[in-house]
């Protein structure tokens, strides 16, 4: 099982590129709808990915 630094260090680096590919799906929606919707989905998954993390990381630091 990683370390609470490793996770919440993953859970970041999730939240930088949730981010960076929400703001590159707003400026290609317009030239390039079908790599925008690509990027929104890839966005989506990450997110969820976050959102277990965050969930593990919560129980780690109860656990402690």
């Amino acid at each position: 099982m990683p370390s609470l630094a490793k996770m919440t260090g993953s859970l970041h680096i999730h939240q930088f590129y949730i981010g960076k590919l929400k703001a590159k799906q707003e400026q290609l929606f317009g030239s390039d709808p079908e790599l925008a919707m690509l990027l929104d989905n890839v966005a989506a998954v990450l997110s969820e990915h976050a959102e277990v993390l965050a969930g593990d990381i919560a129980d780690m630091e109860c656990d402690d």
